[in-house]
C-alpha cells in the first residue's frame, strides 16, 4: 500500500513540476528531450533525426530570439539520450527524461515499433509525446491523449506513388506488394492495397518478410512467377538495400519498383550505383519542395522557422557537411511545432499545450502541419515521390512539388550495367 501511495504521490509531485503556467512568471527555459536512436538497426535515421533537431533548435534560440512565454523569451534546451534501437532503453530513458531531467515535452524515437513502445509511459507522466518517425496509424488509435504525428501516416505512403503511376500508365494494372513484416511497413502495405484496389489495381503478390532478412531470393524468385508491372515494398535501409540489389541479381525488371525509406537515402545510392537508377519512393521531404513563406501566405497559413535552404544549412552545421534528408526534416519540424504550441497556450500545462497542438495549422519548411484535434493523428502533411535519376534524387510527384519528370519505365537492370541513366531526355 505504501507503494502505492508513493507512487501517487511522485506523480502529483511530476505534474506539478511540468504544469508551469503564465502565473507563475516565465521559466528559466523550457526542456524538450528526445531518446534518439544514434546506436543500433536505426543509427542513420537517428543521427539524421539529431542533426535536424539541433538545427531547428537553433534557429529558435538565434533567429526566433527563443520560446516566447509569459511575456518573455527563454531558450529552449535538447536533453538526449543514445537509445540503442532497444524497446527496453527507450522507456527507461523516457522515465529518466521526465522524473531527472525535468523535460517539458519528448520527441519520440524513430520507427514505428519505439514509438510504439514509449507511448504509454510518455501518457503515464502526461508529457507530450512528439512522433517524427513513427507513421504507424496504430499508434493513435489507442487513445493517448499527449501523443502528435508530425509525419504522414503510414497508410499513405505509396497512396502518391500509385496516384502518378496511375496517370503515367493507366494499362499497368498487376502490383506485386513485399513488405517487411514490421509495425510500420505492414501498415503502409495495407493502406498501398487500399489505394490500389480502389484504383483498379489487381494485386498478383502479396507477402512480407522477416526483420533483418539477409536472403530474399526465395521471395523474389516465387514474386517473378506473379508477373507485376508494378512492385511496392521495403521496409527500412538495410532491407531495401538487399531487395534492390537481389532483383538486379536475379535479373528481375518491371516498369515500377517504389521502396520505402530506403531509397530516400543517400546512402542508397552509394551502397547500389547504377542499380538504383529509376528507382522510387515516397519521402516525406526533399530538398527543392516548394514549401515556403509565399506559398504559405497564397493558402492562408502562417509560415514559421528557416526556409529549406536555411534549414539544410544549419543542419549541415551538426552533420559534419553531410547533406541532410527527410529524417532530418521531419525531427527537426517536431520542435517548431512545439514551440508554437506553447506560444499559443502561454503555458507549460501538457493539457494546454496539447489543446494548443489541436488547433494549430500552420506551414514550415516540411510542409503543412494539422492534427485530428482527438486523436493526433497529422491530417495537414502530403508526401512527395522521389526518383534516383543520373545519380540525384529528383521529385516527380506530385506536379506541384516536382524538380523534374518521371523516367518511366525504369531502365532494366542489364541496360543499367551497361551505363543506362534514368535521365528523362
Amino acid at each position: 500500500m505504501r507503494s502505492k501511495i508513493s507512487a501517487v504521490v511522485l506523480g502529483l509531485l511530476l505534474v506539478a513540476a511540468l504544469s508551469w503556467s503564465a502565473e507563475a512568471g516565465a521559466p528559466a527555459k523550457v526542456v524538450i528531450g528526445h531518446p534518439v536512436c544514434l546506436s543500433g538497426k536505426f543509427a542513420k535515421e537517428g543521427s539524421q533525426a539529431s542533426w535536424g533537431i539541433k538545427a531547428c533548435i537553433k534557429w529558435i534560440n538565434e533567429v526566433h530570439g527563443g520560446v516566447k512565454i509569459a511575456g518573455k523569451r527563454v531558450p529552449l534546451e535538447y536533453k538526449f539520450y543514445d537509445s540503442e534501437s532497444k524497446k527496453e532503453v527507450v522507456t527507461s530513458l523516457i522515465e529518466r527524461l521526465v522524473r531527472i531531467d525535468k523535460v517539458h515535452g519528448i520527441i519520440a524515437p524513430y520507427s514505428s515499433g519505439l514509438t510504439i513502445t514509449g507511448a504509454p509511459v510518455a501518457e503515464r507522466y502526461r508529457a507530450i509525446y512528439m512522433s517524427h518517425g513513427g507513421a504507424s496509424n496504430r499508434i493513435f488509435q489507442q487513445g493517448y491523449r499527449y501523443a502528435v504525428q508530425i509525419l504522414s501516416p503510414a497508410t499513405l505512403y505509396q497512396a502518391g506513388t500509385l496516384d502518378m503511376l496511375h496517370k503515367v500508365d493507366p494499362g499497368a494494372r498487376r502490383i506485386a506488394l513485399a513488405f517487411e513484416d514490421g509495425e510500420f511497413a505492414r501498415m503502409v502495405m495495407r493502406g498501398a492495397e487500399e489505394h490500389a484496389k480502389g484504383l483498379g489495381y489487381k494485386i498478383v503478390f502479396k507477402r512480407t518478410y522477416p526483420k533483418k532478412v539477409t536472403d530474399l531470393t526465395p521471395l523474389l524468385s516465387d514474386l517473378r512467377a506473379a508477373k507485376p508491372d508494378i512492385i511496392l515494398g521495403g521496409g527500412h535501409f538495410q532491407d531495401g538495400q538487399l531487395f534492390a540489389r537481389q532483383m538486379a541479381d536475379l535479373d528481375i525488371n518491371v516498369k515500377a519498383l517504389s521502396l520505402i525509406v530506403a531509397v530516400t537515402l543517400p546512402a542508397f545510392y552509394d551502397a547500389l550505383g547504377a542499380k538504383a537508377e529509376g528507382l522510387i519512393g515516397p519521402a516525406q521531404w526533399e530538398f527543392g519542395v516548394k514549401y515556403n513563406p509565399a506559398e504559405a501566405k497564397k493558402l492562408g497559413l502562417e509560415w514559421f522557422g528557416p526556409t529549406n535552404e536555411e534549414f539544410v544549412k544549419l543542419a549541415m552545421e551538426f552533420s559534419g557537411g553531410k547533406r541532410p534528408d527527410y529524417h532530418a526534416a521531419e525531427a527537426g519540424a517536431a520542435p517548431l511545432v512545439f514551440v508554437k504550441a506553447v506560444e499559443e497556450a502561454g503555458s507549460l500545462d501538457p493539457d494546454k499545450i496539447r489543446e494548443a497542438f489541436g488547433k494549430l495549422h500552420l506551414m514550415t519548411f516540411f510542409g503543412e502541419f494539422k492534427i485530428d484535434p482527438d486523436t493526433g493523428l497529422q491530417v495537414g502533411h502530403s508526401m512527395v515521390v522521389v526518383q534516383w535519376q543520373g545519380g540525384k534524387k529528383v521529385i516527380v510527384w506530385p506536379p506541384a512539388a516536382a524538380t523534374g519528370k518521371l523516367y518511366y519505365p525504369m531502365p532494366t537492370f542489364a541496360e543499367k550495367a551497361k551505363g543506362k541513366k534514368a535521365i528523362p531526355k
